[in-house]
């Protein structure tokens, strides 16, 4: 089976798309067909045994319109790759538009004195001798062939493509404006016929009656105001691409390599895998890697939507079309070209505007019937006219403005201008949707299934709790003590132990003798005391829980953590204990309000996890959820998904789009969170570039925006042409005495088209709704200096401390706050400091004097700039 993309030529409306369709799911092996209008490709899967690119091509052309694959013309581009790509479709959009200009100015050109010739007279405008009166009346309608005759030629196109469908019995839009003009020139020319008869047998008053049933000017005028029509119409479908042309123009254009030890600036195309590449500050990233050496601030906004820099270091990943805000690293190229994390957004971001919606289906149907049923109701229009009495001009011309009146294009694009502006607004918010259908059957989705851990919660365990048993400890050095124990382990617990020491400016000593116990916990040696570390089990194996007092309380605070989903570490010292830390895997802050959300869009929110279920009911209860299922394994999710459909229920599974995977690929909509360079293309429907599960919320509400648009757009098309076609035929004449002409009709046709474009447009200022503030970030990211909750945090052990005020130029966002404050926290008599990043200031209690000098020579070492430092008052 092989799925292959062909560049259509020729298409002009949705009944040129429908024929299309119609034709080529007609050959033998052909397997499925999707061709957008909007971009004029065709994607069609077939058997290779029996078919053929040759037999595709040839039988679109057979019935009238051009046809050639789409990767052929793109390999014929000499740098290649997806800026290549998008550079020929725009220029082979400005050039049609460029050519279509010209021929519209050319048109009103030699219309405006066509209609002062035709109409002038009527309404008394002067006008030279020799085309006033009936004995000038051949001449008047000479000079007018003549300026008629430019402008259909200028206009060929529709000729050309309509008779060449109509003879293919395959009749578009293109049919019916050749078939109104083409009888408008054709009666013109047989009324001359008939002024010319009247002079020479000497009747003045046939001449007179043909004088005035001339039609030459509605020929040129239904041409133009179309050729308007469509030259709007494509100035507006420009703009529905405005989305992808900003993210192909974020790709840097250049790179700077390391070559044989030198720095070569070379175009960002030319970089190969394994490259190292040089990044100072303000410079793009031109391509996926991961750092080697020195560290920055990388704004990753247009890729991920996170709204602040993120710390690189070596060995962290970096994204194609990202910004260096600070700071100046190299990074090894891991993919390049059509590899990259934006090549692959561009591709599925294209894809999804090209492929078609399930609503789309109602208009293609329409539109196959479409046009033959005008050409229908036009010829008997006539025919119930002449029935009636009518002459045949009155007949003709009510004929004519049916043709002119219909309009097959507003069908054709009410949905995929849609679709397209959709899921271009998706991309820019960080949310990558892979199918018009997925972006459509978001809108029915009632139940969201949340896999817990990396989704709910942040993925990485952190303190949330610290009880100091032990009376002879302050609780800022039991936790510098709990840190050194823990320091030397590389257990996920354990570093979170480290990190909120270093969180909280607790400097900790170094252990020595440690050993570590798997599963069970520690020991080690800090400054002369033995100290064991581990969960409940490993100090009862250790006879380290007698039945005094403070064994029972510590048993009760560990069962009330474990209670409350958290992990309870406990610690003792020289075989007594001193304290617990209660670790837990944090609940993001943009899930409480994702899920506060979800309710009150009226969705049913189920959680899945492997969690016991006391833990779970514990994060089920804190968090409102309806439903948590716990125990689950990751090769069960599929059928609980399973089982939420069959109970009727449209289920969107949320999961980290790798070992969800079939739970993913079973739901109605699956959707992969927090994917970043690693895309769950294959799996999820929806891929959200950064880990907030308020983007699942605007994804949906993107969807429910872009539908009802959709819906808008079919009902006005399918109510102009409704109400047009019956106003045009002349319905309204026997009441009211109220016709259409074929001019009016034609405007209509045009600017029908033109508002279904602009309505979707409207999708361009969607916003999505603001998350709180810090909600990517864990609940317990932010430092919370333990020295708060002293009723004195100026003494530590009857010492009076010095506090020193820094003023910091340079930090620009929280990561930036908390690398000042690890930079002062970690020097030597630092014994707490807190960084103000409003005021962009640092203050630091000293236990002992330390110089200015040292302090600020350890922001510059962190790569901020010092501006002074002065002992606080």
């Amino acid at each position: 089976m092989k799925t292959e993309k062909y560049q259509v030529t020729g298409m002009t409306c949705a009944a040129c798309q429908a024929n299309v369709t119609r034709c080529v799911e007609k050959l033998d092996g052909v397997c499925g067909v999707n061709v957008n209008l909007l971009s004029n490709q065709m994607t069609v899967s077939y058997d290779e045994t029996k078919l053929d690119e040759a037999a595709i091509t040839g039988a679109v052309e057979k019935i009238g319109y051009g046809a050639s694959p789409l990767e052929r013309a793109a390999a014929q581009q000499k740098d290649g790759g997806f800026r290549s790509e998008w550079t020929r479709r725009q220029q082979q959009a400005q050039d049609s538009q460029r050519s279509m200009k010209r021929r519209l100015l050319w048109s009103i050109v030699l219309l405006v004195p066509l209609m002062y010739v035709a109409m002038g007279p009527m309404i008394s405008l002067p006008a030279p001798g020799f085309l006033i009166g009936t004995e000038n009346a051949l001449i008047s309608a000479l000079v007018q062939l003549l300026l008629t005759v430019p402008v259909l030629f200028l206009n060929r196109v529709f000729y050309a493509k309509g008779f060449r469908s109509l003879l293919h019995r395959a009749p578009n839009m293109d049919s019916l404006v050749a078939i109104g003009s083409g009888a408008s020139l054709v009666y013109g020319l047989f009324a001359m016929f008939r002024m010319a008869y009247g002079f020479g047998h000497g009747d003045l008053e046939l001449v007179h009656e043909y004088a005035h049933a001339l039609y030459f000017e509605s020929a040129a005028m239904i041409l133009t105001l179309v050729t308007v029509g469509k030259y709007l119409e494509a100035k507006s479908k420009a703009k529905t691409s405005d989305a992808l042309g900003k993210l192909v123009d974020l790709a840097p254009k250049s790179a700077t390599v390391l070559r044989g030890g030198e720095e070569q600036v070379i175009p960002a195309e030319q970089v190969t895998a394994g490259d190292v590449l040089v990044i100072r500050p303000g410079e793009g990233i031109p391509v996926d890697g991961v750092v080697t050496e020195g560290h920055g601030y990388v704004d990753q906004a247009a890729i991920t939507g996170e709204s602040i820099p993120v710390e690189k270091n070596p060995g962290d990943p970096v994204i194609s079309a990202t910004i260096n805000k600070n700071g100046t690293f190299r990074f090894r190229a891991s993919k390049v070209g059509e590899d990259t994390t934006l090549a692959q957004i561009i591709r599925l971001v294209d894809e999804a505007g090209n492929s078609k919606a399930p609503i789309a289906r109602l208009a293609d149907k329409v539109s196959g019937i479409f046009v033959p049923a005008v050409i229908g109701i036009s010829v008997l229009t006539a025919v119930i006219w002449l029935a009636a009495g009518q002459d045949f001009e009155f007949a003709l011309s009510n004929a004519i403005a049916v043709l002119v009146i219909s309009c097959p294009c507003a069908l054709g694009l009410a949905t995929p201008v849609a679709i397209m502006v959709g899921t271009g607004k998706a991309a820019e918010m960080g949310i990558l949707i892979k199918s018009a259908e997925s972006l459509e059957n978001l809108h029915n989705i009632d139940t969201v299934v949340l896999d817990k851990t990396g989704t709910i919660t942040s993925g990485h365990p952190s303190v949330t709790d610290v009880a100091v048993l032990d009376p002879q400890l302050s609780e800022r050095q039991f936790l510098a003590e709990a840190a050194a124990v823990e320091h030397g382990s590389e257990h996920p617990l354990a570093q979170a132990v480290v990190e909120k020491a270093r969180q909280a400016g607790v400097a900790y000593p170094e252990a020595s003798s440690f050993a570590m116990q798997a599963g069970r916990g520690v020991r080690a040696t800090v400054e002369g005391r033995e100290y064991l570390a581990g969960n409940l089990a490993f100090l009862e194996e250790n006879s380290l829980l007698s039945g005094d007092s403070r064994s029972a309380a510590a048993r009760r605070e560990a069962e009330r953590l474990a209670g409350e989903g958290k992990t309870p570490l406990l610690f003792a010292r020289d075989g007594q204990l001193a304290g617990i830390i209660a670790v837990a895997d944090t609940i993001r802050e943009s899930s409480r309000a994702a899920i506060r959300r979800f309710a009150e869009m009226g969705l049913h929110v189920v959680m899945l996890t492997g969690d016991n279920r006391v833990t779970a009911e514990a994060i089920r209860r804190e968090l409102g959820i309806e439903t948590a299922i716990s125990d689950v394994l990751p090769t069960e999710k599929e059928a609980q998904i399973r089982a939420l459909q069959e109970q009727g229920h449209k289920v969107a599974m949320v999961g980290d789009g790798i070992n969800d995977a079939p739970a993913l690929t079973r739901a109605d909509i699956g959707i992969a969170i927090g994917a970043g360079t690693d895309i769950a293309i294959e799996s999820a429907d929806v891929v959200l570039m950064k880990n907030s599960l308020g983007d699942v919320a605007n994804a949906i509400d993107l969807s429910r925006a872009v539908v009802r648009n959709i819906h808008m757009n079919l009902f006005w098309a399918f109510f102009y042409n409704i109400l047009g076609i019956p106003v045009a035929a002349g319905a309204l004449f026997p009441a009211f005495q109220i016709r259409l002409s074929p001019m009016i009709g034609s405007a209509a046709m045009s600017l029908s088209s033109v508002c279904v474009v602009t309505n979707a447009l409207r999708l361009r200022f969607f916003k999505k709704k603001e998350e709180p503030a810090e909600a990517d970030r864990p609940a317990a990211w932010q430092p919370d200096p333990i020295e708060q909750t002293k009723e004195n945090p100026q003494e530590e052990k009857g010492t009076v401390l010095m506090k020193k005020v820094l003023k910091v130029d340079g930090m620009m966002c929280a990561h930036c706050q908390m690398h000042v404050q690890k930079a002062l926290a970690a020097v030597d008599g630092v014994q707490e400091a807190v960084v103000d990043l409003e005021k962009k200031e640092a203050a630091v209690t000293l236990a002992k004097d330390v110089p200015d000098q040292t302090l600020m020579d350890a922001v510059a070492e962190a790569g901020y700039t010092p501006v002074s430092c002065a002992v606080q008052a």
